[in-house]
């Protein structure tokens, strides 16, 4: 799995123009689903998102993690970041799992942070979502499982 992560001061999302997830301080996710992918990798992706210290502890270094602050975790459904772009002009999706398999993880990711984490907010797989958010830094970083 991959994510890319952004430390917000606010995301939310919405589709048809109804907002489906918001969240104040914390993180929005954007996760894709790769072909090799299984639970293991959604949970190891999961935990390390809620545990990545991007937040500034009262030193100002970026040594405090999101489970730390308590803040709200907002995670986004986006296949595009499986793309493979090393060469052409256009991206190959080869690498990206199918969308029933990135249904189900989604889901399963879905799933398991609401048991492990109370602040978390959905993007719906397959919509045509429009994302905003206010990027705090900007403090961006792609993590793999």
């Amino acid at each position: 799995m991959i994510a890319v992560i952004q430390r917000v001061t606010e995301a939310k999302v919405s589709v048809n123009n109804q907002i489906i997830g918001t969240i104040q301080q914390g993180i929005m996710a954007l996760c894709a689903v790769e072909k090799q992918d299984t639970e293991k990798e959604v949970m190891r992706l999961l935990e390390r998102i809620l545990n990545y210290r991007i937040f500034a502890d009262s030193d100002d270094k970026m040594n405090l993690s999101l489970r730390d602050i308590t803040g709200g975790l907002l995670l986004v459904p986006q296949f595009t970041l499986a793309a493979n772009t090393n060469k052409g002009n256009r991206p190959s999706f080869n690498a990206a799992a199918s969308p029933e398999k990135g249904q189900l993880l989604f889901s399963y990711l879905q799933q398991q942070a609401k048991k492990i984490y109370p602040c978390v907010q959905f993007g719906a797989f397959g919509a045509d979502m429009k994302v905003s958010l206010i990027n705090d830094g900007p403090v961006t970083f792609i993590l793999k499982s």
